[in-house]
């Protein structure tokens, strides 16, 4: 009779899948966190214009009057989000604060989005590329 490791040892193979796959992902995650950069503007988008662009270390508030409604911006000690909102989801409430370069909080009913910048960066709304 062929002796099998049974159902035994796939759960030790199951176990042992699931812990480095937790293993790889934090490390993806902590690396990510580590290498990520801090940005320096807050820059405020309304129907895909610029409309404001605020120094990151400057606290203030900051109204914001979108296409159907306002939304008001907070940026303290670093970090910007959206402190209110008269828009029915508010969703951009929600989506917390945001203070690394390439990190956006965005409103869609407002068309609203208020994006980190990087030192260099102040205004990037030019056109990067131009697809057919």
């Amino acid at each position: 009779m062929k002796k099998g490791k049974g159902i035994f040892g796939k759960i030790k193979f199951d176990i042992l899948l699931i812990s480095v796959l937790i293993a790889v992902g934090a490390v993806v995650l902590l690396f990510a966190f580590l290498n990520g950069q801090g940005g320096a503007y807050v820059q405020i988008k309304v129907d895909g214009r610029v409309t404001a662009v605020c120094p990151l270390a400057e606290n203030r508030t900051v109204t914001i009057n979108g296409i159907n409604g306002t939304n008001l911006l907070v940026i303290e000690n670093g970090e910007a989000y959206i402190g209110e909102a008269d828009c029915p989801d508010k969703l951009c409430v929600n989506q917390g604060k945001i203070s690394m370069t390439g990190q956006s909080v965005i409103c869609l009913p407002h068309r609203i989005v208020v994006e980190i910048t990087g030192e260099g960066q102040k205004d990037n709304s030019e056109i990067d590329v131009i697809v057919k």
